[in-house]
């Protein structure tokens, strides 16, 4: 699992702003299928929830934890993710949402 260079450098900025980040995707319809990004903290994981990782960023002192739902994670338990960034509106709970641009799951399976 990891990011790509764009999702980093947008981390950076967003880290920057906000302080600490943590990831969740919980895989409902529309904005819920995305990977959602928030303060550290600041969207409560319980027993329904998969800690993926803690995966780091250069230039970011503490990793960014990523989580998704059980459910979520048994149609991905199979695939290297990767977080990415693209144009778009995302969710208006999701960080990146003023910045005109939408974090994104890309996915290959595991060989």
């Amino acid at each position: 699992m990891g990011f790509t260079e764009g999702a980093a450098e947008l981390l950076r900025r967003l880290t920057a702003q906000y302080g600490p980040l943590m990831f969740h995707q919980s895989g409902g319809c529309c904005d819920g299928s995305s990977p959602m990004c928030y303060p550290a903290g600041e969207f409560r994981t319980g027993n329904s929830d998969v800690h993926l990782a803690d995966l780091t960023v250069d230039g970011i002192d503490r990793p960014i934890p990523v989580w998704m739902s059980t459910a979520q994670f048994e149609y991905w338990k199979h695939t290297h993710l990767t977080i990415d960034v693209v144009p778009g509106r995302g969710s208006g709970f999701s960080l990146e949402a003023p910045e005109g641009v939408r974090f994104l799951i890309r996915s290959r399976l595991l060989t």
